[in-house]
């Protein structure tokens, strides 16, 4: 359990890299919490830097998520670690570095949404589930254009299709923390939506 613990901190600690934080100060010399919506994620780094910008965040998140998720398992294969145990661990290494994404050490522990991370610890662990929630997002924002509303209702849909596949109950349990998560981190936008005055992505 110690060396699974290790994993979890080390995965903590990866899922912490301010990748917009960084771009932004190194690009433009900028903090990317007092411009824009002042969220530390691609979204806010695309409005004010532009799509290049947004893209390579948005890349960079993505593979802390799939990086942690694959590689740090490895890294705590053990004897210690009990058959049976080990897609359990996987699921605490990835939900380490997605709170490492949005409570981040090096931020003071204001981070971004975690959308872009949880897709790469999706990507690894439920790539069919991923690819739902993705269609539904994309579905949402070209009919919307409000990146908040189609993440939102993207993450309300992993546990559904996390049904819907048949994954295991360990994973439809980890689909659901997850959706919980994105509703709470979107809550203010959740306020602007209910009183329209969210702002579409163009």
């Amino acid at each position: 359990m110690i060396i699974i613990f290790l994993g979890m901190i080390a995965a903590y600690l990866i899922g912490s890299i301010p990748t917009a934080y960084i771009v932004a100060k190194i690009t433009r010399g900028i903090d990317i919490r007092m411009v824009g919506s002042g969220n530390v994620g691609a979204t806010n780094v695309y409005r004010t830097m532009g799509f290049v910008a947004g893209a390579v965040v948005m890349i960079i998140d993505i593979a802390k998520g799939a990086l942690a998720t694959y590689y740090m398992p490895l890294v705590c294969a053990n004897p210690d670690v009990r058959p049976g145990y080990e897609f359990t661990a996987s699921l605490l290494i990835a939900i380490s570095v997605i709170a490492g994404h949005v409570w981040p050490i090096f931020l003071g522990f204001r981070g971004g949404k975690g959308v872009a991370t949880t897709a790469g610890v999706l990507l690894i662990l439920a790539p069919n589930v991923l690819l739902g929630a993705f269609i539904v997002w994309f579905l949402l924002f070209v009919a919307v254009r409000i990146v908040s509303l189609a993440s939102i209702l993207a993450g309300i849909s992993l546990p559904i299709f996390g049904f819907i596949f048949k994954v295991r109950i360990e994973l439809v349990i980890f689909l659901a923390v997850i959706c919980l998560l994105d509703v709470y981190k979107h809550r203010a936008n959740v306020k602007r939506l209910l009183r329209g005055r969210e702002k579409k992505l163009f």
